[in-house]
């Protein structure tokens, strides 16, 4: 299968079949479901656009938001299955967003997945603390974060 966007910016190849069975890192929703829904949160538009482009190839439903404002907002309108927001935003950052989302009973059942480049242990902790299910640092494989959030699907 070819990602047409990788976090660094180029093609990523990955192979389609190991030892001659073809080979899917995600799910498809079955026929007559509707596919998960991901909000993804991210003031840089490279880096939503990759995400964006990632989920969708994976059949995610996906809805985005350039800032925690317009993420809460989106969130409250949209009722994703999941949020993956960046954590250093304009007007709202993603520990305010995650704290936001748990406030509201409208989202508070919603996981979130944080992803940032602030990868010190503090910085996890604090994420986690807010209320994230997940902290993912920048770099990433897209292929392992769309992984982890179908882990987190699961586990609701």
């Amino acid at each position: 299968m070819l990602y047409p966007l990788s976090y660094g910016g180029g093609a990523t190849i990955l192979p389609l079949l190991t030892g001659g069975a073809p080979k899917a890192t995600g799910s498809i929703a079955p026929v007559g479901t509707a596919p998960p829904r991901v909000l993804v949160v991210d003031d840089d538009p490279v880096i939503l656009k990759l995400l964006q482009v990632n989920f969708e190839m994976e059949g995610f439903d996906v809805v985005t938001a350039t800032d925690g404002v317009d993420g809460l907002r989106a969130a409250r309108d949209e009722r994703p299955d999941v949020v993956v927001s960046d954590v250093m935003m304009p007007r709202m950052n993603g520990l305010e967003l995650v704290a936001a989302l748990s406030a509201d009973d409208r989202t508070g059942a919603i996981p979130v997945m944080l992803l940032s480049a602030r990868a010190q242990a503090t910085d996890i902790a604090a994420g986690l603390d807010a209320g994230a299910r997940d902290y993912v640092t920048k770099p990433f494989e897209p292929l392992e974060l769309v992984d982890r959030v179908h882990k987190l699907l699961r586990s609701r």
